[in-house]
């Protein structure tokens, strides 16, 4: 008896006699978790923007602080999405926090996934403009520690790396891969970590207090125990802004192009990674301020955090476990069924 080996595609499993069960339930795959997970920080956006905060005019001043320094055909347009917010608070914030809500759900109901993954990335273009004002990439105050180049465009980035489709399946050698390859994967990295070096050389970022201001700033309101730590770290940067920013930018660098190492180097690279990510989300971010209130999201750490975890290596090269059934349990010619 000859068997057929096929890869991906609807559960098979033998009985205790040999034949085959199809549909039986399989754990979800890193894919699908990390999709969850992307659902989840949706949700938490959601939530987040429910605050009683948002329906006061401190919302439309958040969005109107974005504007500042960015060119005019950046800044005008934020400045007129604050106005509007300002005169319709109530009716606008809930439209913006039901849709997160809704991504976030649309995200983790399999049905409606790629529409809401979809959505999503248009969203996060126009919350990434309208409500980040670009991440301060145009205004020369971008920092990796203070979320540039915008976590919202993670999302967008996050969304189209975990997209369901398996058209590089067979030669993915981690998650990310799967749907745009490793090539374009790659270079999506190289980009994202390659510019957050270039931020953290920026002159504003070099001056001597630089990131003491910066990170001692995010202490205010926050637990007494993150607050403590916060106020440690900024402590240590004092009056080190430009050994610190090269160093910073040195890691990430190194971060940047580790994807392009074999495998060992790659696995030390996202573990650096990840340590970085933490370490700008803890004492840089203040978990994005969510302890403090008046936060609409964890901000950029935590989504690079998830980011790396889509590249971690896949097992056994990256294939798709084979699910072997027997011929047996094949449709004979000319008939429908079979395995997807």
């Amino acid at each position: 008896m000859s068997d057929v080996a096929v890869a991906g595609g609807q559960a098979a499993r033998r009985g205790s006699l040999g034949s085959v069960v199809e549909g039986a339930w399989q754990p979800p795959g890193t894919r699908r978790v990390l999709q969850l997970a992307l659902a989840a920080v949706w949700l938490l956006d959601g939530v987040l923007q429910y605050q009683a905060f948002m329906f006061t005019k401190g919302f439309s001043q958040m969005l109107a602080g974005t504007a500042p320094g960015n060119p005019s055909v950046i800044a005008s347009p934020i400045t007129w999405d604050a106005r509007l917010v300002e005169h319709h608070a109530i009716l606008l914030n809930t439209i913006f926090a039901t849709i997160q809500l809704l991504l976030g759900l649309g995200i983790a109901y399999r049905p409606t996934m790629r529409a809401a993954l979809a959505a999503s990335v248009a969203w996060s273009l126009g919350v990434w403009w309208f409500g980040e004002g670009l991440g301060g990439v145009l205004n020369g105050g971008a920092s990796p520690v203070n979320g540039a180049p915008g976590a919202v465009i993670i999302y967008a980035l996050l969304a189209v790396l975990l997209w369901p489709s398996d058209r590089y399946t067979a030669t993915a050698p981690f998650t990310a891969a799967r749907a745009v390859g490793a090539p374009a994967a790659r270079a999506l990295w190289l980009i994202l970590w390659g510019s957050l070096a270039y931020f953290a050389l920026l002159p504003a970022n070099r001056a001597p207090e630089a990131l003491h201001d910066m990170i001692a700033g995010m202490a205010d309101g926050e637990p007494i125990w993150l607050a403590a730590l916060i106020n440690h770290a900024a402590s240590l940067l004092a009056h080190q802004g430009l050994a610190a920013s090269i160093a910073l930018a040195v890691a990430l660098v190194v971060i940047a192009v580790g994807v392009y190492l074999p495998p060992p180097g790659v696995r030390a690279t996202l573990v650096l990674a990840i340590v970085v990510a933490a370490v700008i989300w803890v004492f840089g971010q203040a978990f994005g301020g969510i302890l403090a209130g008046g936060a609409t999201d964890p901000n950029s750490g935590l989504l690079l955090i998830l980011l790396v975890l889509a590249y971690w290596p896949a097992r056994a090269g990256g294939r798709v476990p084979a699910v072997t059934v027997p011929a047996a349990a094949q449709p004979a010619a000319g008939q429908e069924g079979g395995v997807a």
